[in-house]
């Protein structure tokens, strides 16, 4: 039997699995938000992973596949920046429904350029350079095309590392929200949490998370 919460023709996810991007952690705004969001639904909890992703996409995915294991036979799959690129590889691997939020599009082009670049993980501390084996193996993962009808784009008009018109034509056909000014960041990502839940089948009431509900996690 259904939860009245959800529409009578939509079985709800059966968790949420939140990939954070390039260079960032299981511990970022985005993926704290997502993970307070599925606690608080009106027919929740709902159980939700975030892991931190190793930043060599192969060990990321491979790591991102076990936790989408862990969810039940129909997680919804969240993703930011290059996390989104790894969302779009596991929904059409697996047949998933997917919200993406400023995906990274044609990931191993955009690393070519970072080739030798040193990083530093602000929530590990881990240090690291930009290798071949990063673009080569973001070539590998990569597939042929999209299914339109799997995805929620949320896309920044004023995103500052990726063009949001290259997401926008690769995604060409999904649902769409486009929010003008819009940082890479997506800063007011949580107004949106109610329809990216929706996306998966569950409601959240606006207004229930906030920047205090943030600071108080």
């Amino acid at each position: 039997m259904l939860s009245a919460g959800r529409p009578a023709d939509q079985a709800g996810a059966s968790g949420v699995l939140y990939l954070h991007g390039f260079n960032s952690g299981s511990r970022s705004p985005k993926a704290r938000l997502v993970d307070l969001a599925c606690h608080l639904l009106e027919d929740g909890p709902l159980p939700c992973a975030t892991p931190h992703l190793p930043h060599r996409p192969s060990a990321a995915y491979q790591l991102a596949e076990e936790r989408l294991a862990m969810l039940g036979s129909r997680p919804l799959v969240i993703g930011s920046s290059m996390g989104g690129f790894l969302a779009t590889c596991l929904a059409e691997r697996h047949d998933l429904q997917a919200v993406l939020i400023n995906p990274a599009v044609r990931p191993a082009r955009l690393v070519e350029g970072w080739l030798g670049q040193r990083f530093v993980n602000e929530y590990t501390g881990e240090r690291f350079a930009v290798e071949a084996a990063h673009r080569d193996e973001l070539a590998a993962l990569t597939p042929d095309g999209v299914t339109p009808g799997r995805y929620l784009l949320l896309l920044g008009t004023r995103d500052e590392t990726l063009d949001c018109r290259d997401a926008f034509e690769a995604y060409w056909g999904c649902r769409t929200i486009l929010h003008p000014g819009g940082d890479h960041g997506f800063s007011t990502l949580a107004d949106y949490l109610p329809a990216i839940l929706a996306h998966g089948g569950w409601r959240l009431a606006p207004g229930r998370i906030t920047a205090i509900n943030l600071d108080d996690a």
